[in-house]
Order: C-alpha cells, then sequence, then structure tokens
C-alpha cells in the first residue's frame, strides 16, 4: 500500500512541499485538508460519526466528509472523491470559506490544517464506508448548536469550528 502524503502550505494556503499524511500530524504541520458540509431540503446537514479505527478523533461526530487532496488534485474534485469514497454520494460541491486551526489531539497528534470547506445539497440515505465511517444523521443547525454547546466532547475540533461560521451566516 502506498503512503498517503499530505500538501503542505504556508500560511497562504501555497503549495510548499509534500510529507507522509502521519509524520504531517504527529508533527503538526500545516497542510491541506477539506470539509464537507452536505445540508438536505429541511436545511439540516449531513454528520458522519467517525470509524472506531481511525488513528485520531475516532467515534467523533463530525461533518460529512473530511480528507485531504492528493497533489496535484483540485480541491472539489478531491471533495468528490473521498465523498463518494467514505458515503457513497455523488452530488455537485462548491467552495464556501476556508480557515486555518492547530489543535493537539493527543495520542501524539497534532491537527494543523489550511481547511477548505466545500458545501452540497443531497436528499437519502449515504452508503458507509465502514473503515472510514462508523454511523451517520442529519441534524438540524439549532439541534447541533445545543448538543455542541452540552457535548462538545462529543465532535471533532474542525468540526466545532467550522459549524460556528455555518451558524452564524446560514440560519434561517
Amino acid at each position: 500500500m502506498v503512503e498517503q502524503k499530505v500538501v503542505l502550505v504556508d500560511k497562504s494556503g501555497n503549495q510548499i512541499g509534500l510529507m507522509p499524511k502521519l509524520e504531517a500530524h504527529q508533527k503538526g504541520i500545516l497542510h491541506r485538508a477539506f470539509s464537507i458540509f452536505l445540508f438536505n431540503s429541511k436545511n439540516q446537514i449531513l454528520l458522519q460519526k467517525r470509524s472506531l479505527i481511525k488513528y485520531h478523533s475516532a467515534g467523533l461526530w463530525t461533518n460529512t466528509c473530511c480528507s485531504h487532496p492528493r497533489d496535484g488534485e483540485d480541491i472539489i474534485d478531491a471533495g468528490k472523491r473521498r465523498l463518494y469514497e467514505e458515503m457513497g454520494i455523488k452530488t455537485e460541491l462548491k467552495k464556501e470559506f476556508e480557515f486555518t486551526y492547530k489543535e493537539v489531539l493527543g495520542n501524539g497528534f497534532t491537527e494543523h490544517e489550511f481547511d477548505h470547506v466545500l458545501i452540497g445539497n443531497f436528499n437519502g440515505n449515504p452508503i458507509l464506508n465502514k473503515d472510514e465511517v462508523e454511523d451517520w444523521k442529519w441534524m438540524s443547525l439549532e439541534e447541533i448548536e445545543k448538543d455542541i454547546n452540552k457535548n462538545q466532547k462529543d465532535y471533532t475540533l474542525w468540526f466545532v469550528i467550522a459549524f460556528d461560521y455555518f451558524y452564524k451566516n446560514f440560519k434561517k
């Protein structure tokens, strides 16, 4: 199996190199990532619970899909590829915003990502890749906001940051 590499970036998101994914997470090196938020016709977000076998943030609830683009891969194409691989979903995506964060996760891992947030629409049930996703559910913005306030430890760090943007800007 070929070791996956992540795209290292500067603080403006410009590529400056490549590094094995595990090493980047161990060293906390800034790299390119994406987070996908799919909304249904009821303005609910499709959440996934990360697989229990993931090496970090296992068993935590998060946005619909998140991953890293390959070297030279367009961010939208990368999002579509991983969305299908993890959730069995094909849909159009568009870039909404980006943010950078750095958080120590424990177990010797640090997330330091230049995260591109992609959004799309989907109505239906995903087909889960159980190596990636343990469970899924639809939740309204209000339900998520209340649950994060009550149970923040049940959610990934990047989801909490990105969700705050959605709650402030997409609440209807």
